[in-house]
């Protein structure tokens, strides 16, 4: 019998989402205005951090961040192999050069001990660009030590709401770093369809990402119209075109309540995963640090070394119909950043492994217990 496919991911919207969405577009202002100054000045709340600049996403955000430290041409910004590439690409839009420095293998996440054997062996590296992988965070007490004074700008797409402890205490991501930012993707923990938010503490930094999120014009189209009054503005700098509508923000906004429940729905899902699967002897299954919540975006496992081939694991979830994905091929194996960097597979040996193995099994809110064990009683079956 035939089933209905069950989708890798999918985002939870409710009627709330809806009516929130429909309020903007009944009020007759639609791009940046009212509404995303709500939102960002709620995120900001919800994170602990002063200021928060909606932008039109993650890539967006991680660009403004970068430019804004004053990264540029033969400055050299230190990340890590195991992401999408859009962490590394802003790097290169603003001609500066990338370093990077493995995962430790278990938690996917940024190796600090590999890191500082990076920056001892090149101190000229400016800044530090790590990722929180899968909901968990880097150890960023760890990492805050050994890079001294240079700048930290977090990519958060994967990490909210996510706690670390600091100096024994917690603290959420988005207000730890010198500058962290975040993604509302349709995949992502909460979503505004397309859209971003980066975070900071520095007042300067963040009247300079506002400025360069629009074209670098001193004053938003809502200012300019509803509370100046005038038509006139000044080009100051040449920025971009990163905002976001009223429409995405609402959006963005509505679902911003849900974040924590979304995270205990996700959460309930991986408890279900750890404890039905934890008997079969052919699958590693994701790993919790110390240092770190986890709010599950993705549930990351692996085959064992020398038990079945990956690929079987793929076609029989797929015969069934349901989505799976693999996080990440690293960006040393992609065409462009080999041949710039002159990189080899090995290079990144943990990375390369876990890529080897790895793969996402399906983890959304809405998914029901029935969908849980679907995708539980597939692997169960597996032969090995």
């Amino acid at each position: 019998m035939n089933r209905p496919p069950l989708p890798f991911a999918r985002p939870s919207i409710d009627q709330s989402d809806i009516d929130a969405v429909v309020s903007v577009l009944e009020s007759g202002w639609l791009t940046q205005g009212p509404i995303t100054r709500a939102f960002e000045e709620e995120f900001a709340q919800s994170v602990g951090a002063k200021h928060a600049i909606a932008v039109c996403s993650c890539t967006a955000a991680l660009h403004l961040a970068l430019e804004s430290i004053g990264i540029g041409p033969g400055d050299k910004v230190l990340t890590t192999p195991y992401t999408f590439t859009a962490t590394a690409e802003v790097i290169r839009y603003l001609g500066a050069e990338i370093c990077f420095a493995d995962i430790e293998g278990p938690s996917l996440l940024w190796d600090v001990d590999a890191v500082a054997q990076a920056l001892e062996a090149d101190p000229s590296i400016k800044a530090l660009l790590p990722v929180h992988v899968a909901g968990q965070a880097v150890d960023m007490d760890r990492l805050l030590s050994v890079a001294g004074d240079r700048p930290i700008i977090e990519d958060a797409a994967h990490a909210l709401p996510t706690d670390v402890r600091i100096s024994g205490s917690w603290k959420r991501i988005g207000s730890v770093g010198k500058i962290t930012c975040f993604s509302f993707y349709a995949t992502k923990t909460i979503t505004s369809a397309e859209g971003g938010m980066v975070t900071t503490d520095d007042d300067a930094l963040a009247d300079r990402m506002r400025l360069m999120r629009l074209h670098g014009i001193d004053a938003d189209a809502w200012r300019r119209y509803r509370e100046k009054g005038a038509w006139g503005y000044d080009v100051v700098a040449p920025g971009y075109k990163y905002n976001i509508s009223d429409l995405h923000a609402a959006l963005g906004r509505s679902q911003l309540v849900r974040a924590d429940h979304f995270s205990e729905l996700r959460t309930a899902i991986a408890n279900r995963y750890h404890e039905a699967l934890s008997e079969l002897p052919w699958i590693e299954l994701p790993v919790s640090v110390e240092h770190s919540s986890h709010c599950w975006h993705l549930y990351a496992a692996r085959v064992r070394p020398n038990t079945i081939d990956r690929q079987t694991v793929i076609q029989a979830l797929a015969e069934d119909g349901i989505g799976i994905s693999v996080h990440f091929k690293p960006l040393h194996l992609h065409t462009y950043y080999a041949e710039r960097y002159e990189l080899k597979p090995e290079d990144f040996p943990v990375a390369l492994d876990h890529f080897e193995r790895a793969f996402s099994l399906p983890i959304f809110m809405d998914m029901s217990a029935e969908d849980v064990d679907r995708v539980i009683n597939v692997l169960r079956q597996v032969p090995c």
